[in-house]
């Protein structure tokens, strides 16, 4: 153990690696040792945190359907519980019922601990951590794996006890109560969803709750439902609303049994999306217009705050319809949920933070990303536009979406790709404002945006570097059709000079 490199366990504020044999070229590092070990520099962390002893400390223990999931929960389990730690293990849960443990009634946990590795493939798992105050953050992981790397630890001479709970239970009544308090029918206060088919696909991950233990009880019609057995081969579809083969199985659901509302949720259910009526995506643009709605009708004039690859006609839709504002932030579920945080903390007023990717976390609820708390306030507005027989797309009418939209990677084969990044991205500022037509959009904080105002274009772009990778992602819409060639054949101009950056199919624009 003394000569693994633990730093390489860490994404970002998670831990993540590969738990299983089985893919070429991916050789397993989370194994059950290291994860006891990680066990116990989390309940050491969280003794030094508290200024507790670990023997006074209960930590609640979940995971997700993955099949390396219940070894190492046991493996983490025992880590603790060498401490003197008592664990409440709670089986197969969602990520955010894991963090809910910390603050809720008859839990009361101190910390908690969920093993999954969102919608990565079968092979990998990984840790993420909460205690009251929240997840974790970057320097928090990179101390309990410098822990876990010294490994001097002391055993409790009498070992934590593990008890058996259902979190998962608790977790979901509170969603139940929300959506009957939220839609507070006259007529039938317990089940406000009764003549409503709503559709939900688990995709085999933890999801499959949400339909005996939320949709059922408040007497939705909850057919045609799939892949809601846990399954860590995961063998219809990546559980991902980004995944065009998911969000096409969730739409295909719901036309085929005529539903009037579909949900698909990732692995660990901290993201989700929905579908309409007619099979249209509720996602990306189009989930982040419909919370800032319900968002913006209770808070007048509050900041929704959004990931850096958010549409024009997003911004405009929450600015001049809804008379929001729109603070476009850095990629990363983390960056944009803690600068919601700073800016309520500043003064500004905002309660949600909301990524593309489908991570959103609002304010009244901890600003705890969770995608079953999202659908959750959906599920509301959708139960009170059917009393008028409306659609909850009916709230996004005016959204303008572009007419075409594409994302590229390209990688960067230097070795200082940070700094050979960075370069790259100066120099174009240079030439974006050499190019007639073309505006660097001010505010803008990460990347470079540029707004691309021709006749043929009629769009914008954003060059941006990778959080972890020696990647640089490329995001171009436009607002007619061929615009993004047309886009792209300008910028290929500048890009095709760069040797260390690699283009690929771009370059045959």
């Amino acid at each position: 153990m003394t000569d693994f490199n633990w730093t390489q366990l860490q994404n970002g504020s998670d831990i993540r690696g590969v738990a299983l044999k089985g893919i070429v070229n991916e050789p397993v590092n989370l194994t059950a040792e290291r994860v006891t070990l990680l066990g116990k520099a989390f309940g050491t962390w969280l003794s030094q945190q508290l200024d507790q002893p670990t023997d006074r400390l209960i930590v609640a223990v979940g995971r997700d359907s993955r099949l390396s999931g219940e070894a190492l929960s046991a493996a983490v389990t025992t880590g603790l519980t060498s401490l003197g730690i008592q664990v409440y293990d709670v089986a197969i849960a969602s990520t955010p019922a894991m963090f809910m443990s910390t603050i809720t009634e008859g839990f009361d946990c101190d910390g908690a601990i969920m093993l999954t590795a969102s919608h990565l493939p079968f092979n990998r798992n990984g840790l993420k951590f909460f205690t009251k105050k929240g997840g974790l953050d970057k320097p928090d992981i990179k101390a309990i794996l410098a822990l876990a790397a010294a490994n001097e630890f002391e055993a409790i001479a009498t070992p934590g006890n593990v008890t058996e709970r259902d979190l998962m239970a608790v977790y979901a009544e509170q969603l139940v109560k929300t959506i009957r308090e939220g839609v507070n029918a006259k007529t039938n206060f317990e089940q406000p969803l009764k003549g409503l088919k709503i559709v939900v696909d688990a995709g085999n991950g933890s999801g499959g709750f949400y339909v005996d233990r939320v949709l059922q009880p408040l007497g939705a019609d909850t057919t045609g439902s799939q892949f809601l057995e846990p399954d860590g081969m995961f063998p219809n579809h990546i559980p991902n609303p980004e995944n065009e083969t998911a969000m096409a199985a969730i739409s295909a659901a719901v036309t085929a049994n005529k539903a009037d509302f579909g949900i698909i949720f990732d692995t660990d259910v901290d993201r989700g999306a929905a579908v309409d009526p007619s099979g249209k995506e509720l996602n990306r643009n189009r989930l982040i217009a419909l919370m800032s709605v319900v968002v913006l009708r209770e808070h007048p004039g509050s900041t929704i705050v959004t990931d850096s690859i958010t549409s024009d006609g997003l911004a405009t839709f929450i600015e001049q319809d809804l008379g929001g504002v729109h603070f476009r932030y850095r990629r990363g579920y983390k960056n944009v949920i803690n600068q919601a945080i700073a800016l309520n903390e500043s003064g500004e007023e905002s309660w949600l933070a909301i990524e593309t990717s489908g991570h959103g976390a609002m304010k009244e609820n901890h600003f705890l990303d969770d995608g079953a708390y999202l659908i959750t306030k959906l599920l509301v507005e959708v139960a009170k536009l059917h009393e008028q027989g409306k659609t909850i797309t009916d709230l996004i009418a005016t959204l303008q979406e572009p007419v075409e939209s594409e994302e590229f990677r390209f990688k960067i084969t230097e070795s200082d790709f940070k700094t050979y990044g960075l370069g790259v991205i100066e120099k174009l500022k240079d030439f974006a404002a050499q190019q007639e037509n073309w505006q660097i959009v001010p505010k803008n904080r990460e990347g470079i945006r540029v707004s691309c105002k021709s006749s043929g274009q009629d769009g914008w772009f954003l060059l941006r570097l990778s959080l972890h990778d020696p990647v640089m992602p490329l995001n171009v819409e436009s607002n007619v059709k061929g615009g993004v060639e047309k886009i792209n054949s300008q910028l290929l101009e500048f890009l095709q000079k760069y040797e260390d950056l690699t283009i690929g199919e771009f370059g045959k624009v």
